[in-house]
């Protein structure tokens, strides 16, 4: 029973765990960009410091031959003059120079291995840093619009409204505009109705012209017209 709630309780932690990195999960991503960047710049500076480095060997290596080559001549012109001593002086001066000709040549390959690693390694995660730039302004464009969505799938925040919930205001208030218009006419008619009522009644009694052509004034018309002589 202990084991089966310890197993419930990681799973749920699990569960737990996997939706805070979703709803968080631009906010990690912003954090990973900066450590990337941070770690992108240390290579950077390992890679100059690199760069000086294998500098400062090719100079001293430069030196070295320089100076091995002077004291080679000077050794040569000892032993021409029959000075042994002198020359002798000068080939153990030639021996320690070319031995520090040959660590500094061994320190110069190996900085050129590092070197060329190093630049490989900076170039490939700068363009990843700059794939994963981009992919990030994708996903913020992406997630923007999904907020601005959300009501849809998902229930956003309880303070943001929604486009669904202001579609239906919209909806509302059309709806409330047109019943307000439809109550105006319908006022507008009765009105009028009553005005063209009174008006007839009072026409009726004759008060003022008539409203309407009746039987009468047809048949005086018609009489009038057989009257009138012919042209």
């Amino acid at each position: 029973m202990l084991k089966m709630f310890l197993t419930f309780v990681r799973g749920g932690a699990a569960i737990a765990e996997e939706r805070f990195a979703d709803r968080n999960a631009l906010l990690i991503l912003d954090q990973q960009m900066r450590d990337a960047a941070t770690a992108f710049e240390r290579a950077k500076k390992a890679l100059a410091i690199a760069i000086a480095q294998d500098r400062q060997e090719t100079e001293r290596l430069a030196s070295s031959s320089a100076r091995i080559a002077d004291l080679e001549n000077r050794v040569a012109a000892a032993l021409a003059a029959g000075d042994e001593s002198l020359a002798r002086e000068g080939a153990e001066a030639i021996a320690a120079l070319e031995a520090d000709r040959d660590a500094a040549a061994s320190a110069q390959a190996l900085f050129a291995a590092e070197i060329l690693r190093l630049r490989r390694h900076v170039a490939q995660a700068q363009a990843r840093i700059a794939e994963l730039d981009r992919g990030r302004r994708l996903a913020r464009a992406s997630e923007a619009v999904r907020q601005m969505r959300q009501g849809r799938v998902e229930p956003g925040p309880a303070h943001e409204a929604t486009l669904a919930e202001a579609e239906q205001t919209l909806k509302r208030l059309r709806e409330r505009q047109v019943e307000a218009e439809a109550a105006e006419t319908a006022l507008d008619e009765l009105d009028g109705a009553a005005a063209a009522s009174v008006t007839e009644k009072l026409a009726a009694k004759g008060f003022g012209p008539r409203l309407r052509t009746t039987a009468e004034d047809v048949l005086e018309r018609l009489r009038s017209r057989a009257m009138a002589p012919a042209n």
